[in-house]
């Protein structure tokens, strides 16, 4: 993340990062991401593009390995506010993430609030595609700071731009 100096506009800039999944599925690729989020200490929102995806994410983190315990609930939830991990299809920051993954297509909410938006998608999706295209164009026309990373044939990420 920029500086005030660094910037040159006094405000902290938001971090955008585009993972464009090419050799996993969302449900495989997620979880260590959040994982590597909480272990930064950091509160993450999830925002789904609907609702039967959010609570169907929310059945896979639940199972997604044997030996781990992904804490989180849905935007649904009686104490969503107190969770680390918060799985929504609606734009507000209901945990007071500070860090909002964005997926399956999902509108993103305003950026200001947060250190980090990462954009998922899934590149045989050409909806997906076409969006994180779009997403990606609207935000540098903005003057936002964005980086792309891509999946090797080996599913590690690799910075491209």
């Amino acid at each position: 993340m920029k500086s005030d100096a660094e910037a040159g506009t006094g405000v902290l800039m938001t971090e955008i990062l585009f993972y464009h999944l090419t050799e996993s599925k969302l449900e495989d690729a997620l979880p260590p991401l959040l994982e590597k989020s909480l272990e930064r200490g950091w509160k993450v929102a999830v925002q789904t593009a609907g609702q039967e995806r959010r609570d169907a994410l929310d059945v896979h983190l639940w199972t997604y390995r044997d030996d781990s315990f992904m804490p989180h609930a849905t935007d649904a939830s009686e104490r969503a506010a107190d969770q680390p991990v918060l799985l929504t299809a609606a734009p507000e920051n209901a945990n007071a993430a500070n860090v909002r993954f964005i997926v399956d297509g999902a509108e993103p909410p305003a950026l200001e609030s947060y250190e980090r938006i990462v954009f998922m998608f899934d590149g045989y999706d050409a909806g997906q595609l076409e969006g994180a295209r779009a997403q990606w164009k609207r935000l540098k026309a903005e003057g936002h700071v964005l980086t792309y990373w891509q999946q090797s044939p080996e599913g590690r990420w690799q910075k491209k731009a």
